[in-house]
């Protein structure tokens, strides 16, 4: 029982190791994106880093990549299912961390004032 539970920590991990993949994930949430979108929102991301990113997350089969047969060519990401049902993860992720922030910014208060 332990193995597994490791084991599927571990495949997670894998998936979701990076801040770019959350993000990437997040943004096409809410539907079909375009390269140049997820670029735009995404600040700090370099086109390299972004490609990268939606090929591992292509690859791990997370999101599916449609191109339209037009001039110039148009290429749309979106979540596939098991992608789609990582989006309450997300959402706990996302209120846990303010959840976190939260506490962490009280404790640094508290400490300023016992100083």
């Amino acid at each position: 029982m332990k193995n597994s539970i490791i084991m599927s920590i571990e495949c997670s991990q894998k998936v979701i190791t990076n801040k770019w993949k959350l993000h990437i994930i997040f943004y096409l949430a809410s539907g079909p994106k375009r390269f140049g979108e997820l670029l735009y929102h995404n600040p700090g991301i370099t086109q390299r880093t972004l490609s990268n990113n939606l090929r591992q997350l292509l690859d791990d089969g997370m999101l599916i990549k449609k191109v339209y047969p037009e001039v110039p060519p148009r290429t749309e990401y979106s979540l596939t299912p098991i992608g789609e049902e990582f989006i309450p993860v997300l959402e706990s992720l996302v209120n846990w961390g303010f959840k976190y922030s939260e506490l962490r910014a009280r404790r640094r208060r508290a400490q300023r004032h016992a100083a």
